[in-house]
C-alpha cells in the first residue's frame, strides 16, 4: 500500500492511497493517516487506486476522518472503485464520510 500527500488550494490535504487496504495495507498506512489527520482541517481521501478494502482498511479511513471532524474539520472520499464503494456503503461509512466521483464537487463540499 502506497500513500502520498498533496496540499491543494484552499487548505485541503489530499491523501492518495494506492494498493490493497487489507490487514497488511492498513498496517502500512495507519500511523501516517493518523499523523496527517492530526494536522489536517480539510481532508480528501483519494481511493481511485485502491483495489480492495477490508475491515481493517475501513478503520484506517474512519478513525482519521473522525479525528478531523471532531476538531471541526471535514473529510470526503474521492473516486472509490465500485467494489470498494460497495464495502463503504454496506458498512454505512458513506453516512459519516461522503463519497464524490467528481473532484470539483469533492473540493466544493470540503469548503
Amino acid at each position: 500500500m502506497n500513500i502520498s500527500v498533496e496540499e491543494m488550494d484552499g487548505g485541503i490535504t489530499r491523501v492518495v492511497l494506492d494498493g490493497r487496504l487489507d490487514i497488511a495495507g492498513a498496517a502500512e498506512v495507519d500511523l501516517k493517516m493518523n499523523i496527517i489527520a492530526g494536522s489536517a482541517k480539510l481532508l480528501l481521501i483519494d481511493l481511485k487506486d485502491v483495489a480492495f478494502l477490508g475491515s481493517m482498511g475501513l478503520r484506517s479511513i474512519v478513525v482519521p476522518a473522525k479525528n478531523v471532524n471532531r476538531r471541526g474539520g471535514k473529510t470526503a472520499l474521492f473516486a472509490p472503485q465500485p467494489m470498494v464503494e460497495e464495502v463503504i456503503k454496506a458498512s454505512n461509512i458513506d453516512q459519516i464520510i461522503p463519497i464524490y466521483h467528481d473532484l470539483d464537487a469533492a473540493v466544493q463540499a470540503l469548503r
